[in-house]
């Protein structure tokens, strides 16, 4: 969600007055390509939670490209936006069971809660 914020806010400031842009992109494309791929990149993520790593990885690259192709990267709140939740989610695991010490936590619980009728 925070890589689609991100490139959400980056392609914002794209569309600021004029006077309030910072660096103008290199071609004009690259300003508009990179935090497109920034928001496809954390749909992505969302969507496909298979193929996270190679997301997160794309999507931190993108955001710290976008310091130099888009207003030093949305004037860095995208760029951080986008990097850190690029970071989160190469750490996300989605599918993961619960660890042992966790589990027996947990079914202790439950059968404290069957023991007392609740």
């Amino acid at each position: 969600m925070l890589v689609t914020l991100g490139g959400a806010e980056i392609l914002f400031t794209l569309w600021a007055p004029l006077p309030l842009l910072l660096h103008i992109s290199l071609v004009g494309l690259a300003g508009y390509l990179v935090p497109s791929v920034m928001v496809l990149c954390g749909v992505l993520i969302l969507f496909n939670p298979a193929q996270r790593l190679f997301y997160s990885i794309l999507a931190v690259l993108a955001s710290l490209a976008s310091w130099v192709t888009s207003n030093l990267g949305g004037f860095v709140i995208g760029m951080l936006l986008g990097v850190v939740g690029a970071c989160l989610t190469f750490g996300w695991l989605p599918d993961q069971p619960l660890r042992r010490g966790r589990q027996r936590r947990e079914d202790r619980r439950a059968q404290r809660r069957a023991a007392a009728g609740v």
